[in-house]
């Protein structure tokens, strides 16, 4: 079984950057997907980002596009979420989550999820 663990969150000015971890133990092979998701108080919880294993390639919400950038580390089972020029409006725990099905991940119905880390971006 996949266990996912998520860190790195915290509390930051407007402006400033955090990078999030999510490591992952058990068996996960390349032809996972791995993503971060967010969910704000009083909001749902959405897409932020995600990092297809076979060919590395990434996908970026609009609300991150340019701002935030995911990577894998193989290596290590770590995928990174690197935040750039937080806005208060960044706020909200985070979530990773894998799934070998990109659909299923993108519909928040992926089959292993982290426990999440707090993002606070102050103004």
């Amino acid at each position: 079984e996949v266990q996912l663990v998520a860190s790195g969150g915290g509390l930051v000015q407007a402006g400033g950057s955090l990078r999030l971890s999510c490591a992952a133990s058990g068996f996960i092979s390349d032809d996972y997907v791995i993503g971060w998701f967010r969910q704000a108080p009083g909001k749902g919880r959405e897409g932020v980002s995600c990092i297809i294993g076979s060919d590395g390639s990434t996908v970026y919400a609009d609300s991150v596009k340019g701002r935030f950038t995911i990577s894998s580390d193989n290596a290590k089972n770590t995928v990174y979420l690197q935040m750039n020029s937080l806005k208060p409006e960044d706020t909200a725990v985070y979530y990773c989550a894998a799934d070998q099905d990109y659909s299923d991940l993108v519909r928040r119905r992926a089959d292993f999820w982290g426990q999440g880390t707090q993002v606070t971006v102050s103004s």
